[in-house]
């Protein structure tokens, strides 16, 4: 039965054009064409980049941190209380009014004390400003690369100034070192987040990102052993050419740099409004829609190619959308903050003061900083 099940996923007509094999892409006179087997590699890759991210945010991104004078905010903890703390846990972390009111009798607590515990306890699971400082560093570090070497891998190839040339002579086209490394390296770094997900600065478009990962994972294999390879270098460089801008502005938000960090913001929304709403889908999207079936009649590698293009296209709409609408907060003067962000609470409604690290007193403030956010492609 797996057999059956093989057999029927690797059928020919599903992944190349009528009237090729598999047989046509094997190795032979030193010509190397990409294959499925190719792709085991990065998943050893994608734990790799997670050590190395480890040792990279504690002896890179912390002593940075430093550098920068990113200061953590002092949070006042909820005072321990096993009856709120059950409730929390199990129910919900937001109770209603009737709920509050019960979780009042049950506890001693006034409705207000109740009200003020769940907030401080919902302040103590936000990431700390250390962690996503050192998160947007890694990252910033990697799309960088990322976009620089993609443009060394495609900016001598005539695929990157004519498109026509992705297809010439598709599907029988040899791979290059340079093609196998970027393919397997990006693919990796994609793994790795999906892996790191759960522990990641979680956000309000948590489900957005874990389906641009997912459908992100099966476009580029999905390339590499259809052969898509032209297609999918300039599609990843692409997408690399803005998210290297977010990250480091993200980066002087944390640090307090609040007019760096809106500069680069600025330059940022220009760049991925060109290069997702624009260049993608009328230039990028018309080539592997349209060209193709001036070669070979439309078979099902190329609908499922071009589905994935379009759930991608419509994350960079939404995402796109969030961009815009904290543009529209720098133009009209309003405060810019994290459309996606979870933002903490504060306790100045109720007159409270929050304690400093050093055991006075402060006015309380709040979290007001314009903090961005990744997740157009790939996302924070």
């Amino acid at each position: 039965m797996l057999q059956t099940l093989y057999d029927y996923f690797w059928w020919e007509r599903l992944w190349l054009p009528v009237n090729l094999t598999w047989a046509d892409l094997e190795d032979r006179d030193g010509r190397v064409y990409a294959k499925a087997s190719d792709l085991y590699i990065t998943l050893p890759l994608a734990l790799l980049f997670l050590t190395v991210r480890y040792f990279f945010e504690i002896y890179v991104a912390t002593p940075l941190a430093a550098l920068l004078n990113v200061k953590e905010k002092a949070r006042l903890r909820a005072t321990p209380n096993p009856t709120l703390e059950v409730f929390y846990g199990s129910t919900r972390k937001r109770p209603k009014q009737a709920e509050v009111e019960q979780l009042s009798r049950q506890s001693g607590l006034s409705a207000r004390q109740v009200e003020r515990w769940f907030r401080r306890r919902r302040n103590q699971d936000r990431p700390s400003l250390l962690k996503k400082f050192r998160e947007a560093s890694w990252r910033f570090t990697f799309y960088l690369i990322a976009f620089l070497a993609g443009l060394a891998v495609i900016v001598d190839k005539p695929w990157f100034y004519d498109l026509k040339e992705v297809w010439k002579g598709y599907p029988i086209q040899t791979t290059i070192p340079s093609q196998y490394w970027y393919y397997m390296i990006e693919l990796s770094f994609y793994w790795s987040l999906l892996f790191s997900i759960a522990s990641d600065v979680k956000r309000k478009d948590f489900k957005e990102q874990v389906i641009h990962h997912v459908a992100t994972i099966i476009l580029i294999s999905f390339s590499w052993f259809a052969n898509y390879i032209r297609a999918g270098t300039l599609i990843m460089a692409l997408h690399d050419s803005s998210d290297y801008l977010l990250e480091s502005a993200k980066m002087f938000n944390y640090a307090g740099w609040k007019s760096t960090c809106n500069n680069i913001f600025i330059v940022f929304a220009a760049v991925f409004i060109v290069t997702r709403l624009i260049i993608l889908p009328f230039w990028i999207m018309h080539c592997t829609v349209v060209y193709p079936l001036e070669m070979y009649p439309a078979f099902f590698g190329y609908y499922f190619f071009n589905s994935m293009m379009c759930v991608l296209q419509g994350l960079h709409i939404f995402w796109a959308y969030l961009i815009l609408r904290m543009a529209h907060k720098f133009i009209t003067g309003k405060l810019v903050e994290d459309e996606r962000s979870d933002r903490e609470e504060t306790e100045s409604s109720e007159g409270e003061e929050a304690v400093s690290p050093a055991g006075g007193k402060v006015l309380p403030v709040a979290n007001g900083h314009p903090v961005l956010n990744n997740n157009h492609r790939k996302r924070d």
